[in-house]
């Protein structure tokens, strides 16, 4: 329901758009206002008001916050007349996080690998308190 805010900063052209939306997600998730804003909509949907009162920010900075989190569809935003309602969305996240599991399959597959190799170093190495064969 908001405005555009336009193409990102530092964006380059992509032709997937998933690869646009993963784009739009770690952007807004770049700024610690941001995650403390999806932190407080994750206890419950809030107003814009509300969100902008534990920051020492205008309201407009806030909004434009939000705006971000809107274009990044990690926030779905309700009007009522001229009440904005505010809720957390998910399905972004998700996707972010689908992304990131495939990172961390292949540190843990790396990690694996790194403990099988240190296992065959130490079988290799004389016990503690014996002194290695045909060595007086």
């Amino acid at each position: 329901m908001g405005t555009a805010i336009g193409p990102l900063p530092f964006a380059t052209e992509v032709d997937d758009p998933h690869e646009e939306l993963l784009d739009r997600v770690f952007f807004a998730l770049s700024d610690p206002v941001r995650r403390a804003i999806l932190k407080r909509l994750g206890e419950e949907p809030r107003l814009v008001s509300e969100l902008a009162a534990p920051f020492d920010i205008s309201l407009q900075a806030v909004s434009r916050h939000v705006q971000v989190l809107v274009q990044a569809g990690l926030v779905q935003q309700e009007r009522t007349g001229r009440i904005v309602r505010c809720r957390l969305e998910v399905g972004a996240m998700f996707a972010a996080a689908v992304w990131i599991n495939e990172y961390s399959q292949y540190w843990q597959a790396q990690f694996d690998t790194l403990a099988r190799w240190l296992k065959t170093l130490e079988r290799g190495r004389p016990k503690p308190g014996r002194r290695p064969r045909g060595k007086k």
